[in-house]
This record gives C-alpha cells, sequence and structure tokens, in this order.
C-alpha cells in the first residue's frame, strides 16, 4: 500500500471509529454495492460488525447486483436491510407507465428517495461511500455533514471516502480481499438502476452514463427542500 493511501486509510478509519464513538447507536451503512459502498461497509463492520446496511432495492438492478449482493450477504454475514418502495415494478408500470424513460426524475423518487428517507428515520449516523470525484455534483462533498429529512429529523452524514480516488479504492479493494461487482469488468464506471445505466459517454466523468446523460443525481443525495 502506498505511502498516500495509508494516510487517507488512517484517516478515514480514525473518522469511522470517532463517529462511531460519538453515536454508540442507531447508526447505518447505505450501500447500492459498488466498490466503494463496499469499502465502506468493510471498515465500519471492523467496529461494528452487525451495523445495518441498506439497500435500495428499486427492482430494476441488473442481475448481476442482485446475485453480488446476495453472495456478498452470505460471505459477510451482513445484517442487509432491503429497502422496497411501496409499488411493485408492475404495479408503478401499470398505473404510470415506463416512468424511467418518461419521467426519470418522478421513478426516482418513487423507487429511491422517498424509499430511502423513510428508512433513515430510526438512524442518527448515516455513513455513506460518496467521494468528490464521483461528479461534478459533489465536487464540494464533505466528509461530516447534516443532513435533514422532510420530516425535519437531521443526521450525521459521514462519507470517510471523499477524498479519496477510484484507484484508491480498487487500491484497498484489492489489497484487503474485497470482490467487486463483475458489471465493472464491463466497462461500467457507476452502477445503478439496469435501465438507466450505459457504459460512459464521458471518459472523464464516471456517472455520464447514468440516466442518458439527462442527469446526475437520483436525489437521495440531495438535501431536501
Amino acid at each position: 500500500m502506498s505511502t498516500a493511501l495509508e494516510e487517507k486509510t488512517a484517516a478515514a478509519r480514525s473518522l469511522v471509529n470517532g463517529q462511531i464513538a460519538a453515536y454508540k447507536s442507531e447508526i447505518c451503512v447505505t450501500s447500492s454495492f459498488q466498490a466503494e459502498d463496499m469499502v465502506v461497509v468493510q471498515m465500519v463492520r471492523e467496529v461494528i460488525g452487525n451495523v445495518p446496511v441498506i439497500f435500495l432495492d428499486t427492482g430494476y438492478h441488473f442481475a448481476e447486483t442482485y446475485v453480488y449482493r446476495d453472495r456478498l450477504a452470505r460471505e459477510w454475514n451482513l445484517n442487509l436491510v432491503n429497502v422496497l418502495p411501496s409499488l411493485t415494478v408492475a404495479e408503478q408500470e401499470s398505473q404510470f407507465g415506463i416512468l424511467n424513460q418518461t419521467a426519470p426524475d418522478r421513478c426516482c423518487g418513487l423507487r429511491k428517495v422517498g424509499p430511502l428517507f423513510a428508512s433513515l428515520e430510526p438512524y442518527r449516523l448515516w455513513f455513506t461511500g460518496l467521494r468528490r470525484e464521483q461528479a461534478k455534483t459533489r465536487a464540494n462533498l464533505q466528509a461530516v455533514d447534516t443532513f435533514t429529512l422532510p420530516s425535519g429529523k437531521q443526521l450525521q452524514k459521514v462519507s470517510p471516502l471523499a477524498d479519496w480516488s477510484t484507484r484508491d479504492v480498487w487500491l484497498y479493494a484489492e489489497q484487503h480481499a474485497i470482490p467487486l461487482l463483475p458489471l465493472y469488468e464491463k466497462g461500467y464506471t457507476s452502477i445503478g438502476c439496469e435501465p438507466c445505466t450505459s457504459l460512459p459517454f464521458d471518459p472523464a466523468d464516471p456517472r455520464s452514463g447514468r440516466w442518458g446523460g439527462r442527469k446526475q443525481e437520483c436525489g437521495i443525495h440531495v438535501q431536501p427542500e
């Protein structure tokens, strides 16, 4: 491990440990099972082995994502919390049509944003795998921030890898024997729901393959107004 990555790893672990010591309980991690999320899950589980790992099961994920999720949940004995929307895919498409094509913001709201905010209500400390390098919309990401849910409840939102590069994440995963989602091997750089994820259009922008370039965020990491 390079000296720079050793320093970043030590800083990330120190942040994780310090936040957990301060809050002690009502702690969760959100994970889409992408590489950086698995690094954060691994770091938090070093301290709290049974930390709830929240996964937004939109019903639209790649088959490979579900297989990988189930594999890691089994092999790591994760305390996996699968959060489901109020409507099944079939019910939503019957009522509103294919929203991921006609109104992707509404689809994300129904299948990701609303369910996540509801699922975060029991917690006070929320760990994420967000990084500044992931997108222009995340350039000002703070490692520690206050997040207010629509209900008014406030959480401490912690992103231990905020200043990590993609290379840092991959090196750490390799050195700690963290298997990664096989879709990366096909060229995907940011992986969400299958209908709204393609190979990146811009090699310099990892999220350029999301939502056909129409937007870069689903809304779960945007402070509600």
